[in-house]
């Protein structure tokens, strides 16, 4: 699985990160609904007063989202031999 880190500042000019942000493919059914979350989940920091500057949108999405979608979104696979 692929992940991105978005930086950027709020509007009370602290910077913020959030963390393990999934890159899916365009035509993924899943990215239209990942890419729903993410901007509430901005929404939400942006307005969020704490001196928190990381944010993790992996845990995010383990609490708000089915466990079966979470799961298809970060599965993990198995590499034979260490490879």
């Amino acid at each position: 699985m692929l992940t991105k880190t978005i930086e950027f500042k709020s509007k009370y000019g602290r910077k913020v990160k959030i963390l393990e942000v999934p890159v899916l493919k365009e035509d993924s059914p899943l990215s239209f609904r990942v890419n729903l979350k993410l901007n509430a989940f901005i929404m939400k920091i942006s307005k969020d007063e704490s001196n928190r500057s990381a944010f993790s949108f992996r845990e995010h999405l383990k609490k708000t989202m089915k466990w079966s979608d979470y799961e298809q979104i970060y599965h993990n696979t198995e590499l034979k031999n260490n490879a």
